[in-house]
């Protein structure tokens, strides 16, 4: 389907990228927002530096699922754990303009406060495990995959919820690939 703004072909199913960052609180009274999920798309935003933001989308989106959540530490983990992030993008500055989008208005994001567990399993590669300690029992837990997926499901499902009627708008005037 065009995208009406630039007649861009965009994917029926988006994307979405999912990314932690440094907590930070949008308006006075607001509630803790440290970890955003964008449509790929928006990776293509003139505003994001390019061509790293194209590559980035390029990888992101290969072989995908449509509706398909992908945290940034999956990226880096089907990236030999970071080794080959120079030869695809500068992720770093690129996320940091995508905050930057976000801060600005230039593109929609679902804004979230995750739970420290949750945060952390998805800043973690998809094969990970998490050891955290439980002062109620006084015991140590380990979380893995299934957990990882869990947290990625409810995400998903607030997701539905956001973009009932309405997708994430990626922005306009997106660069061509």
């Amino acid at each position: 389907m065009p995208d009406s703004q630039n007649g861009l072909q965009r994917p029926v199913g988006e994307v979405y990228l999912l990314f932690a960052h440094e907590a930070y609180f949008p308006w006075a009274g607001a509630r803790e927002v440290n970890t955003s999920l964008v449509a790929a798309a928006s990776l293509l935003h003139p505003h994001v530096l390019q061509p790293d933001g194209m590559h980035i989308y390029d990888r992101l989106t290969r072989g995908r699922r449509p509706g398909e959540i992908v945290p940034l530490a999956t990226l880096t983990y089907e990236l030999g754990g970071g080794a080959a992030w120079p030869k695809v993008g500068d992720w770093q500055t690129v996320t940091r303009d995508l905050m930057r989008l976000i801060g600005d208005g230039g593109c929609d994001a679902l804004s979230l406060n995750l739970p420290a567990r949750a945060r952390t399993l998805v800043c973690c590669g998809p094969h990970s495990t998490v050891r955290a300690y439980d002062l109620a029992s006084r015991e140590y837990r380990t979380y893995g995959p299934a957990d990882r997926i869990e947290v990625l499901v409810s995400i998903g499902r607030e997701l539905a919820r956001v973009e009932a009627g309405c997708a994430l708008w990626p922005g306009d005037n997106l660069v061509s690939r």
